[in-house]
């Protein structure tokens, strides 16, 4: 999923991704918001030249999961994925492959902040 060149800032896709407190055991509230600003750092390696990467914990479960914009213009999953399809990526595999992703994020996180 890489392109030639980078886009600017500004036509790149920012994907914000709403992380579950849950998700690192049960005293993640703890330790959500220090594993959302590691996996910012880590997630600019992936997908760098098109995409900008948003983790941040999920506190309002009425919020969606996922979101996606562009210039600061959200994008509904059809657009999203009609974007994606310019860099042969389809929204599933990509939704995926991030999911993946965060789940060996949190691996990492988990055996180097836990005491």
């Amino acid at each position: 999923m890489t392109t030639s060149r980078a886009l600017p800032q500004e036509k790149k896709l920012t994907v914000l991704s709403r992380i579950e407190p849950g998700c690192l055991g049960p005293d993640g509230v703890d330790h959500i918001e220090s594993f959302c600003r590691f996996a910012n750092q880590e997630l600019k390696k992936v997908d760098s030249n098109f995409v900008k990467w948003l983790p941040l914990p999920r506190y309002d479960k009425s919020l969606p999961e996922m979101q996606y914009s562009v210039n600061s213009k959200q994008l509904s999953r059809d657009k999203a994925a009609k974007y994606l399809s310019h860099f042969n990526s389809e929204l599933d595999d990509f939704e995926e492959h991030f999911h993946d992703k965060v789940s060996l994020l949190i691996n990492e996180f988990l055996s180097e902040h836990k005491t």
